[in-house]
């Protein structure tokens, strides 16, 4: 080889990029993002609308109607009874026996005002797991 060659070779600049720093800032950002992602997550705050709901007709079916009081006890009254107090599991069993003869059967959840909201979501996934498709809420008209 003559000198020239080896010149060239020598003098040849490094054309490969190194992207691991890249690589690993990227990941940092990407933990940061979904760590403040889900930080960020909160509720804001609403005045709603009030309005006043039209009552369930006189000539629609008896509603089964799932009740929790303030203590998180659970209610079931069906057929217009009385409200019975039964733990949760029996009374999604009740309520999955009598859509099984009923599939049409309204049901309803009536929370008391002093009970977290969270036990009246429970109690609504309650009944979505014994088969009822729609749940409706239960309101007390507003005083004139």
């Amino acid at each position: 080889m003559s000198e020239v060659t080896m010149r060239r070779r020598k003098r040849r600049p490094m054309s490969e990029m190194n992207v691991v720093p890249y690589i690993d800032v990227m990941l940092v950002l990407l933990i940061i993002f979904m760590v403040t992602a889900g930080l960020m997550m909160q509720g804001v705050e609403i005045e709603l609308p009030s309005a006043e709901a039209a009552p369930i007709s006189s000539e629609a079916q008896t509603p089964i109607v799932a009740s929790v009081d303030a203590q998180g006890n659970y209610y079931l009254n069906i057929g217009g009874g009385s409200d019975e107090q039964m733990s949760a599991i029996d009374l999604a069993t009740l309520v999955a026996a009598h859509l099984q003869l009923e599939p049409n059967t309204p049901v309803m959840v009536r929370g008391d005002g002093a009970v977290p909201y969270n036990q009246v979501v429970q109690l609504m996934v309650l009944l979505q797991r014994a088969g009822v498709p729609k749940v409706g809420l239960m309101t007390r008209p507003p005083e004139s």
